[in-house]
């Protein structure tokens, strides 16, 4: 009968029974920046702990070993580490210290520095071959030990990046080697035999490249020859989507489920248009990844991976043709010119857009067919407002959407002025008058509210953005789910806060607003027609915005239908009068 010591000794460490020997837990971790089979490695490091302590009486009651995670990750964004952090807090843990098998896995730059104090603090030993035993806080020498491990983490990294990459970049150059990620619309995969590195064909793994996809390749050389006809990339997209043909992301909607894939689109277009794979040449380098602070405000946390795009004098491509192309060199690169031509260079000043003719009404009119905004455009000399609807969508969606719907500017102001103060004529005021002062007078008495204790709804929101951030680069979705929960908690206080000190604004309002000096505030206004009639365009828009108007057009029965917000405060506060 063969007993099973582990188990034996976490059993009777969480009995609380005496027991000669030092109960254990051991922590490694490997990753595949580390090129290691994560099994073979855990038997090693578990190994070199086990030769350490055993001739102390020492037994490994439990174990915590984190696969895939890069070193660079703090010991809080690591599952296994989090888990051991965890179990430190508990008295009933079952072990009395932690075994490391190689620390320079285990810690990376600053790491030791910043988890030895809670093993100090929760008194549990940690214990590395390197220092021969339990690491001493007090002992400067294996400070500055576990420091140089952590140095030399950080250098192994390094190196191996610097490797991974020249290899890569090699590889494709003179190669033209596949190097994995998702194949370009048009192609797919082939088998090429096996993986020419010996290590990796004895795991099994197989070479792959690059071969021509029935049902996609034949729409990448239409759309080459339609663009070359002369054919622009809106009639390109339309004529696709009018044959039903789907686009990218609706061809492989496993890959894509974050875009709609309702219809081609001019990006999609250009992204085909400007892929040098398709002239059969392999491309590498498109993207980098950089690492960014997951948090500014607490460095501990360590970084995160954010793909960026670069330019393309840095994209490496090979020498020769490694597979069939969809496009000869020739037309790919006449393609190219006509793109630029029609594009602003890179190197010409970027300027603000500054439009020649204001708009009254501009961002504040909606089509009432597909609930866009109308764009301002002049027509020889007068204002109007236009819904250009993409003739793609609106084949996708079955939408019955001319390709132009147009409001003429005019038609709308003295309507819309003369509606906006009716409520002020003189007829209108005192009933206008109490309304406004039974709205005020519906807040909650007046009260000093506290200051607020933690972030505000800005800062919040700012922090939810970088943990999405963190979730859409790889980041572990349990740690990222429990930081989006407290920062969402930490959101609704400071909503109920900030709802709090407008509601004894409003109220300590209405308690100093009477209705003669309401009528006396509108009485100075004057008259309010003439004042919007003779009102800059500017200045116009700045009220209607103000106001928040919303103004929806509807070109079948030829209305416009007009609404105000008065809901929110939209204005900055000045001082009149001694008063806000």
């Amino acid at each position: 009968m063969t007993i099973d010591t582990e188990r034996l000794g976490r059993s009777i460490a969480r009995l609380g029974f005496d027991t000669p020997k030092l109960s254990f837990a051991f922590y490694g971790r490997v990753s595949t920046e580390d090129n290691q089979d994560p099994e073979s490695s855990r038997g090693w490091q578990l190994s070199l702990a086990t030769n350490l302590i055993a001739p102390r009486g020492g037994v490994i009651v439990e174990q915590f070993f984190d696969i895939g995670h890069s070193r660079a990750l703090p010991w809080q964004r690591r599952p296994e580490a989090k888990r051991l952090l965890a179990a430190l807090r508990d008295p009933q843990r079952g072990f009395t210290a932690v075994a490391i098998g190689e620390p320079h896995r285990a810690f990376y730059g600053n790491q030791f520095g910043l988890t030895l104090p809670l093993f100090h603090h929760y008194g549990v030993q940690l214990w590395v071959p390197e220092v021969g035993g339990p690491i001493d806080p007090d002992n400067e020498a294996h400070d500055l030990v576990m420091s140089v491990f952590g140095g030399m983490s950080k250098g192994e990294r390094n190196r191996i990046k610097v490797r991974v990459r020249t290899a890569m970049a090699t590889q494709t150059l003179l190669e033209g080697r596949y190097l994995g990620g998702r194949p370009p619309y048009g192609y797919t995969l082939k088998d090429l035999g096996p993986h020419p590195n010996p290590g990796k064909a004895a795991q099994g793994k197989r070479l792959h490249g690059l071969t021509p996809a029935p049902q996609t390749a034949p729409v990448v050389r239409r759309i080459f020859a339609m663009h070359l006809a002369g054919y622009g990339m809106f009639a390109i997209a339309e004529a696709l989507t009018h044959d039903d043909i789907p686009c990218p992301s609706a061809h492989d909607r496993a890959r894509n489920r974050h875009r709609s894939g309702i219809a081609w689109s001019k990006t999609a277009i250009r992204v085909i248009l400007t892929n040098p794979r398709y002239t059969g040449r392999q491309v590498w380098n498109k993207q980098r990844t950089d690492e960014v602070l997951l948090d500014v405000d607490d460095v501990a946390l360590g970084h995160i991976a954010v793909m960026r795009w670069n330019n393309r004098e840095q994209w490496l491509v090979s020498k020769d043709i490694v597979h069939e192309p969809l496009i000869d060199q020739p037309n790919f690169d006449n393609v190219q010119q006509m793109l630029t031509r029609r594009a602003r260079t890179a190197t010409s000043p970027k300027r603000a857009h500054r439009s020649r003719h204001p708009y009254i009404f501009k961002s504040l009119v909606f089509c009432g067919i597909c609930e866009r905004k109308m764009q301002g455009q002049h027509s020889h000399g007068v204002a109007y407002y236009r819904c250009r609807f993409p003739q793609e969508y609106a084949l996708a969606n079955r939408v019955d959407h001319t390709r132009n719907v147009i409001l003429r500017e005019e038609t709308l102001i003295n309507p819309l002025d003369t509606w906006l103060v009716g409520e002020f004529g003189p007829l209108q005021r005192r009933h206008t008058a109490a309304k406004i002062l039974n709205q005020l007078a519906l807040g909650v008495p007046a009260t000093s509210p506290a200051t607020p204790k933690g972030p505000t709804v800005t800062e919040c929101d700012a922090k939810l953005d970088r943990y999405r951030a963190a979730l859409d680069a790889g980041a572990d979705p349990a740690v990222v789910a429990g930081w989006i929960a407290e920062t969402q908690a930490e959101r609704r206080r400071a909503e109920q806060h900030q709802q709090t000190r407008t509601t004894a604004k409003t109220s300590d309002m209405a308690s100093h607003l009477t209705e003669n000096g309401l009528l006396t505030i509108i009485d100075e206004l004057g008259d309010l027609v003439t004042a919007l009639r003779d009102a800059d365009p500017e200045h116009k828009l700045e009220v209607y915005r103000n106001l928040g108007l919303h103004l929806t057009y509807n070109p079948e029965t030829q209305t416009v239908r007009a609404s105000v917000d008065l809901a929110a405060h939209r204005w900055d506060s000045v001082c009149v009068r001694g008063g806000t």
